[in-house]
């Protein structure tokens, strides 16, 4: 990935954890790096194509001196969101916030904080057997769509499947999307719990009916298991309802863990499911 370097901008803003601090204020140096792809830019010499480095420092400028933090962890995080949710071609942001004379009893040059955040695409799985199953699925779309540092790339259409896991049931409606999101996964997987309870979704009965089912397919390259979340889905790769959707959007796309795409999967899947009459 390209990178463009701002280093050592010096603004004077009044975060920190004694109160004198929030009212006086004191120098406060930046460094960033913005990961883009800088080829288009560099072949045709158009700004448009690249990121206008001028215009990213204003904007830490007024970030970083128009809010009050007490922690250099806080004024991070805050920056590093806002820029990656404002800055068109930013793909990723290395941050670091700089303290010079920290009030610490002790001579020092400097203390700093040091972050690195990036865009990430995520696969989510979404399903319903209960009620108005479309407006289930659709609702969740939209209310992923109106999250925070969520962007709604691609929506598989939705299918009708039997229901999995032997419990007698009614038809289930399936789909997949494709999601940018700068969330982490555990933070995505708590904002589609949050969607899952504001459609009524209730947890009595594993593999039971229910309104809506939101589930984390992919998340990068990422391999994940604890005790909450397993990245890739757990047996993924055998369930029709989920191979088929997501096929439709990211044949593609690679299993880190089988190291087989989507469409490879899909068509091993689908030699072994019963013809339909």
């Amino acid at each position: 990935m390209d990178k463009i370097y701002i280093k050592n901008l010096e603004l004077f803003a009044k975060h920190g954890v004694f109160p004198e601090e929030n009212v006086l204020g004191q120098k406060f140096v930046v460094s960033a790096v913005l990961y883009t792809d800088i080829r288009e830019a560099g072949k045709s010499d158009d700004l448009t194509k690249s990121i206008h480095y001028g215009e990213v420092s204003h904007q830490i400028r007024e970030y970083v001196e128009n809010h009050t933090y007490k922690l250099l962890e806080r004024v991070a995080e805050g920056l590093a969101a806002e820029l990656l949710l404002t800055v068109p071609r930013l793909k990723g942001i290395k941050l670091e916030i700089k303290k010079p004379w920290a009030p610490v009893g002790l001579p020092l040059e400097t203390v700093s904080v040091e972050i690195e955040r990036w865009w990430h695409r995520a696969y989510i799985a979404l399903g319903s057997n209960l009620g108005d199953k479309k407006r289930y699925l659709n609702d969740a779309v939209e209310a992923l769509g109106k999250t925070c540092g969520c962007r709604i790339n691609k929506v598989s259409d939705f299918i009708v499947t039997s229901p999995y896991g032997g419990v007698e049931q009614d038809d289930f409606l399936n789909g997949v999307l494709e999601l940018s999101t700068i969330l982490t996964p555990e933070e995505l997987l708590l904002r589609l719990h949050e969607i899952e309870q504001g459609a009524g979704r209730e947890r009595k009965v594993r593999w039971g009916p229910r309104t809506l089912d939101l589930d984390i397919l992919l998340y990068d390259s990422v391999i994940l298991d604890t005790e909450e979340l397993h990245i890739p889905h757990i047996d993924m790769q055998r369930r029709d309802f989920v191979l088929k959707p997501l096929n439709q959007i990211a044949s593609h796309v690679r299993h880190p863990v089988l190291g087989r795409t989507i469409g490879e999967l899909w068509n091993s899947l689908e030699e072994t499911l019963p013809q339909q009459p």
